[in-house]
């Protein structure tokens, strides 16, 4: 007896591939996702390379290769990051606090999400299309999600920021879809009682969001395209996250240094 498996592909996968639900006739109702992944690579030789380094998702959480996987389960192969609905932790505000939108995004609005009477800093992060990259120059850049995944791990970083710094407010708010240069694409908004913790915090979550976060970006050029992955190494969500050296470009809004904004 066979069994049908429908596996989800997401950024330059449904390119590659030619569809965007890859469906296999298996003899087996659950299996490893290493296996599943050999199956895969079985039918897509050609992309072989490419399968073997996908992770995989099993009902919207990352799946390890050892990890046993069924036919039943919502299934997804994720290719290499580039890079909410919860509600706010503001006193005031009705916005939620991690959200995947189309809509561009209000860095004020954001902000006024973490603002909070105890808090004497606020941080912003406002990652933005950049026009020249490496002498290419860059016509816009086109966001795509796992929507359900992402937002769910959206809130687990804001989980992650207030176990590592208690008592610190957070909100993620995330574009998809065409995002212009100069337009924002990721908004990150941290306050806390003290600065130092708003800067590890924003630092943090910028690390995180590019680990484990499925959302991918394709680069539009004057003469091409490209979808971008993982730039920090070999991806691997599921590993503890080391934030390297690097500069972090913030927006000081707090009792703390005068405002100041570096966006890469």
């Amino acid at each position: 007896m066979n069994y049908n498996w429908s596996i989800a592909l997401f950024a330059g996968l449904p390119e590659r591939l030619g569809t965007s639900q890859v469906e296999l006739r298996l003899e087996r109702s659950e299996m490893s996702v290493g296996e599943l992944k050999t199956a895969l690579i079985e039918a897509y030789p050609e992309h072989a390379g490419l399968l073997a380094v996908c992770f995989a998702a099993r009902n919207e959480s990352y799946a390890a290769d050892t990890e046993s996987v069924s036919c039943h389960d919502t299934l997804a192969l994720l290719p290499p990051v580039s890079g909410g609905d919860g509600m706010g932790n503001s006193e005031t505000s009705s916005l939620p606090a991690y959200r995947i939108s189309a809509e561009p995004i209000d860095a004020a609005a954001v902000t006024s999400i973490i603002e909070h009477s105890n808090h004497g800093a606020a941080l912003v992060f406002i990652g933005t299309t950049r026009e020249w990259t490496g002498g290419q120059r860059t016509v816009r850049l086109e966001y795509e999600a796992y929507e359900p995944m992402a937002l769910r791990t959206l809130q687990q970083i804001g989980q992650e920021l207030n176990q590592r710094w208690p008592g610190t407010h957070s909100a993620i708010h995330h574009r998809i879809g065409v995002v212009k240069v100069g337009e924002a694409s990721v908004v990150i908004a941290v306050s806390s009682a003290h600065r130092d913790a708003s800067y590890e915090a924003s630092r943090y979550a910028i690390e995180r969001l590019k680990q484990i976060v499925p959302i991918w970006k394709k680069e539009i050029w004057e003469d091409g395209s490209e979808w971008k992955g993982h730039q920090l190494g070999p991806w691997n969500p599921l590993a503890e996250l080391a934030v390297p050296e690097a500069k972090l470009s913030v927006t000081a809004a707090s009792t703390g240094p005068p405002e100041r904004k570096e966006c890469p």
